[in-house]
């Protein structure tokens, strides 16, 4: 079983290969940027630096931000191999860019915040309109751990937060504030089709990002249907086999504002007391061997 991840001392990742031993397998962990990938002869390679990785029985893809292109093309090199893989290369793209993810799950009719995606600067004064007022949340189109995620108060901060990315060649979305969430979210851990574990995450810090890495503090959380029915639906109509969900309780209900293809679980296994970790590679081992 192949862990690929950029660093073998996250806990995330520590947690997996521990377990793959645990459970009876052979883990292997990958280094996402020490892999060379060759085509040639209808055949595709794979190198761990200058070993041929020869026939891997499945690959769990921990592809961070920072290297989402060069992780994909490792992820969709062992999907044309023949290796089963978690998450397909197509579903962590369509999650991993935030203005594609929110066109995905509006397509389905799933509730996300009014989102807007701009260029323009006069658009920008007409977003506060469109998008229900201030403060409003500029977000750039891929971050983790609430990293590229910004509140402004006023006009004039978002005008001059948007020229600065934008001057750095960065697409930011224009995003509504939804006042009643009060710094708090729901994180959902989603493994084929089931809501597994949940918490929801409270910013100890004043600030309105709840993410445990910014600050949040997460405790077990029982989903109402409404909120568990809102996360398999995400994580099916983005094709992710392993998702964490992240939701806002709004006025109107369960509002998806992210869905997550690398989910972190160690806040999540310390709510919830649950085996995280165990439970994703049990389902690998089915999904190797196609059930």
């Amino acid at each position: 079983m192949g862990i690929l991840s950029r660093d073998r001392q996250l806990y995330t990742t520590k947690r997996l290969l521990w377990t793959v031993k645990e459970i009876g397998h052979d883990p292997i962990f990958l280094d996402t940027l020490k892999l060379s990938l060759v085509v040639r002869d209808r055949s595709f390679e794979v190198y761990y630096e200058e070993e041929n990785l020869g026939q891997m029985d499945v690959v769990l893809g921990r592809i961070g931000a920072s290297i989402t292109d060069y992780g994909l093309a490792v992820i969709r090199h062992f999907e044309l191999g023949g290796t089963p893989v978690v998450n397909s290369s197509q579903s962590i793209a369509d999650s991993r860019d935030k203005f594609r993810s929110l066109q995905v799950l509006t397509k389905h009719g799933i509730r996300v915040p009014a989102t807007m995606l701009t260029r323009s600067p006069v658009m920008t004064m007409r977003s506060v309109d469109l998008l229900g007022g201030m403060p409003i949340v500029l977000k750039m189109l891929q971050g983790t751990q609430g990293i590229g995620v910004m509140l402004a108060e006023n006009p004039s901060a978002a005008e001059s937060i948007l020229e600065t990315f934008w001057g750095l060649g960065h697409d930011i979305q224009i995003q509504s504030f939804i006042k009643e969430a009060k710094g708090r979210d729901i994180r959902a851990l989603v493994i084929d089709g089931q809501v597994v574990a949940a918490m929801k995450r409270e910013s100890t810090t004043g600030e309105f990002r709840s993410n445990i890495h910014r600050g949040g503090e997460g405790k077990l959380f029982i989903l109402p249907p409404v909120f568990e029915e809102t996360a398999i639906k995400t994580a099916e109509v983005l094709g992710l086999k392993v998702a964490g969900i992240d939701m806002l309780e709004s006025h109107e209900g369960p509002v998806v504002i992210e869905a997550n293809s690398s989910p972190g679980f160690e806040g999540l296994e310390r709510a919830t007391h649950k085996d995280v970790a165990r439970m994703i590679l049990e389902f690998l081992v089915r999904h190797a061997r196609g059930g």
